[in-house]
């Protein structure tokens, strides 16, 4: 840009209006709605900028919640005698006719109860909620030695994409009896509290920060921390056999109670595979728990915290707007009072306009008064004159110029 670069306008902030106008009768009521609407902003303003830190910490920790995951699992037959008719011929070159079965287990996760359509979020695959994943076929084997054990461990990689369900294909005709174990994938990580920590806590699973959490908790309703050193907490004889003693440090905590963490017991399920009958229509169903990240309350908390840019800007074209009126009460009451005083006594106003007109225009030349009968030779005349309020000060000033100026010399 060739031209100067335009200043900056300076907004006006301050919206309160004169002491003059709230104490007048006539606006009584109004400056008291005013006065109490201003207060009630600044309550509304400090209690957002609370909750909004609050907000900002929680997502900090990633807000879980407990859902509800419904295993399907049923089978097919394909080849079997009853099939036929009793007349099946197999071609082992092509696999047609052969006697087998297929196994398959799906999950899916139930929709919360009045959750609303715009928190919904998209559907997780099956295979992301679970770590590790064994199938144990029981079945004789001197006939079948192989493929009596199968195994899913969850990878990343385009090798190991993801997927709603899993299906396990055998050959047999005869009935065959299938054990899944399952190990979910929980968020934040679960844990087993063994021991006597899960009997004083009276909680078989939960999470390692969870579990710190719940010890906390019942040494503060026990009123266990030493009132002197805070750092110490002392046992009680719930406590006494795990913490090895009659008090340890507050920071030891954690690797206490990492002592009694556990893995989690996996989901086992079981289920037959009878092929000299036909499947049932319907799969059968399981439904566990799972611990995982709440993406609904995350998303909802987010939106609360980052201010769009459109409201932020209503916000400050209002609060502008309103400074402005504030404003203009005040440049109206200082010409009401200039008015006011010049109605009353024209002459004695004129007179102490031009002495202060006159103060002004020698403080910005740096002058003295000038020769000649002017206002401001007659008031140097008077001892009143040197006992202004304003004289003080001046006096201060002229003192710190004429230091500042022996400094630099």
């Amino acid at each position: 840009m060739d031209g100067p670069k335009a200043a900056k306008k300076r907004k006006i902030t301050d919206k309160t209006i004169p002491n003059v106008i709230l104490q007048n009768p006539d606006f009584a009521q109004d400056s008291r709605m005013y006065q109490d609407l201003l207060e009630m902003e600044q309550k509304l303003d400090w209690t957002m900028m609370r909750k909004r830190s609050e907000i900002q910490d929680a997502l900090t920790r990633n807000p879980s919640s407990t859902r509800t995951l419904r295993l399907f699992l049923s089978h097919t037959v394909s080849g079997q005698l009853w099939q036929g008719g009793g007349d099946l011929t197999a071609n082992f070159e092509t696999g047609e006719g052969i006697p087998a079965w297929s196994f398959k287990i799906e999950g899916r996760l139930l929709e919360l109860p009045n959750q609303r359509t715009r928190d919904k979020t998209p559907q997780r695959k099956f295979s992301t909620m679970i770590k590790r994943m064994v199938i144990e076929l029981d079945r004789d084997p001197s006939l079948y030695p192989e493929g009596n054990i199968v195994e899913w461990p969850r990878a990343p990689g385009h090798h190991n994409p993801v997927l709603d369900g899993f299906t396990v294909r055998r050959t047999g005709d005869g009935p065959t009896k299938l054990r899944v174990v399952m190990y979910l994938d929980h968020f934040p990580e679960q844990y087993k509290i063994v021991g006597e920590l899960g009997a004083v806590l009276g909680i078989k699973a939960e999470s390692r920060i969870g579990a710190i959490q719940a010890l906390w908790n019942y040494i503060k309703v026990q009123g266990l921390q030493d009132k002197a050193d805070r750092r110490m907490i002392r046992a009680d004889d719930r406590l006494r056999p795990i913490f090895g003693g009659e008090h340890i440090l507050f920071q030891q905590l954690p690797e206490l109670v990492n002592r009694y963490l556990a893995a989690p017991d996996p989901i086992i399920l079981h289920y037959t595979i009878n092929p000299a009958i036909q499947p049932p229509e319907r799969p059968q169903a399981w439904d566990v728990e799972i611990k995982m990240e709440d993406l609904s309350l995350k998303n909802r908390m987010t939106a609360m915290v980052i201010q769009t840019k459109e409201s932020a800007q209503t916000l400050a074209k209002m609060d502008e707007e309103i400074a402005l009126l504030a404003q203009s009460l005040h440049n109206s009451h200082l010409k009401k009072t200039f008015l006011e005083s010049f109605a009353k006594n024209p002459a004695e106003f004129i007179q102490t306009w031009l002495e202060s007109q006159s103060r002004d225009l020698e403080s910005v030349l740096g002058s003295g008064p000038s020769e000649g009968m002017t206002v401001r030779q007659e008031e140097l005349k008077r001892s009143e004159f040197f006992r202004l309020p304003w004289v003080e000060e001046a006096v201060a000033i002229q003192e710190g110029m004429r230091l500042a100026s022996k400094g630099m010399q």
